[in-house]
């Protein structure tokens, strides 16, 4: 695993790196604490969006790396995987072969990561979905958008709608994922689950339906009408949009 030079960068007002010698161990230089310091007290001030991705990600790198310039990391890895969320979602293979991305690198990555999944889940679970969607769809692309490999995942559902449990199914490849109706719906009926949602998401980012994914959910459907288990939706997770089975007609 590479890891990244004991160098800092100085910025020019043209983004210039120069290379300066490497910075004395147990001292952190007045004009990198005074950037951190900055970014700091901005961040505070304005929250996260009015910030460019590779500045949040500084953020969560100033404890990996206590005593080094990590704006040149914060930029490579943007650069690299296309932004904030798929730097913190980014598999961990991929991250090691990153320049600068040891463990420390990684391990703070994917603490954030976690808590954003976690925070997301916690505005889901144990609500009443039809009044929580935009919460349930924000979790659906927190968890889902950015994976690299499809992913099945049912959110069971109590009599009164409310989101009982929230079970990744089956992983699959780029563009598959197998799925067993039968597994399904033994699933739901252990639950005592009186209706489904199935999700699943396409790396490619366009959420249209193959016919593999319609014939799929119509099985599942039939399976669980036969056992009183009421199949919601599907929805297909995009990098940036999502598809409704039941709003486009093809669940009924």
């Amino acid at each position: 695993m590479n890891r990244f030079s004991e160098t800092r960068s100085l910025f020019a007002d043209n983004d210039d790196v120069v290379e300066v010698a490497p910075l004395p161990k147990g001292r952190v230089p007045s004009y990198m604490q005074d950037h951190r310091k900055r970014l700091r007290e901005r961040f505070l001030a304005g929250g996260a969006t009015p910030m460019p991705d590779y500045e949040l990600l500084e953020l969560v790198l100033f404890r990996a790396i206590p005593r080094q310039d990590v704006k040149p990391l914060a930029r490579l890895l943007v650069d690299t995987f296309g932004d904030f969320n798929r730097v913190l979602s980014a598999p961990i293979p991929q991250l090691q072969q990153i320049k600068g991305a040891g463990p420390a690198v990684i391990t703070e990555l994917k603490i954030v990561e976690a808590a954003a999944q976690r925070l997301a889940r916690a505005k889901v679970m144990q609500r009443h979905v039809m009044s929580s969607w935009d919460a349930l769809l924000d979790y659906c692309h927190t968890v889902m958008a950015h994976r690299d490999t499809e992913q099945f995942r049912i959110l069971y559902l109590d009599t009164k709608n409310v989101l009982i449990a929230d079970e990744a199914q089956a992983q699959g490849t780029v563009d598959h994922v197998p799925v067993y109706p039968r597994e399904v719906v033994k699933r739901a009926l252990e639950l005592n689950a009186a209706a489904i949602i199935l999700v699943h998401n396409h790396p490619s980012g366009d959420p249209t339906p193959s016919a593999a994914d319609i014939a799929m959910t119509e099985q599942i459907n039939q399976a669980a009408k036969s056992l009183a288990v009421t199949v919601h939706d599907h929805l297909i997770i995009g990098k940036s949009c999502e598809l409704s089975f039941r709003a486009e007609g093809l669940l009924t």
